[in-house]
């Protein structure tokens, strides 16, 4: 069972990497989402999940700073915010590391994470701008079965962040 969930994996990284390189310049505008454990809009860009305009824009989940909803309370990705809208479930440990894509690099303050509206962890970046392609070790100890990771990186520069949400099973 492992291994077809390893496959699944790179088949939704395969997929979404093919994804942006057929997509034309200039088509989104924006900003970054987690590519692994692949986020709701990841398994949309992928075309693993049938979505609607996220599929093209996967990195432009924004909104303002502070909400706890996976569509950034952007209304074209709610979508985003439904559960039970066949998301997979990505099997991880309770230290878990989340890849993230950027595609603008904003001046970041910080990166949060929760769960059930609590906060996991985060990290301070003192306003740097992030690469093109990083990743944060997360700690998920305490936290078991089911759950969904909403994922929050805070602008330093504005008063927006960017959201993403990741549906994973701790084992």
């Amino acid at each position: 069972m492992k291994k077809y969930r390893f496959r699944s994996a790179a088949a939704v990284a395969a997929a979404t990497a093919l994804v942006f390189s057929l997509m034309p310049a200039g088509t989104a505008s924006a900003h970054g989402y987690i590519s692994n454990p692949a986020s709701r809009q990841a398994q949309c860009a992928a075309g693993v999940v049938q979505c609607g305009q996220i599929q093209w824009e996967p990195q432009s989940v924004e909104g303002p700073k502070g909400l706890m909803s996976c569509s950034g309370g952007n209304a074209r990705f709610s979508e985003l915010d439904d559960d039970n809208y066949g998301w997979q479930v990505a099997d991880i440990g309770t230290n878990a590391t989340f890849n993230w894509i950027i595609t603008a690099n904003h001046s970041t303050a910080t990166w949060e994470y929760f769960i059930n509206g609590r906060l996991v962890d985060s990290f301070n970046d003192h306003g740097a701008q992030p690469p093109s392609s990083f990743s944060h070790n997360v700690d998920l100890s305490g936290y078991s079965g089911r759950q969904t990771v909403l994922a929050r990186w805070n602008v330093a520069d504005t008063g927006n962040a960017f959201y993403a949400c990741v549906d994973v099973n701790i084992r």
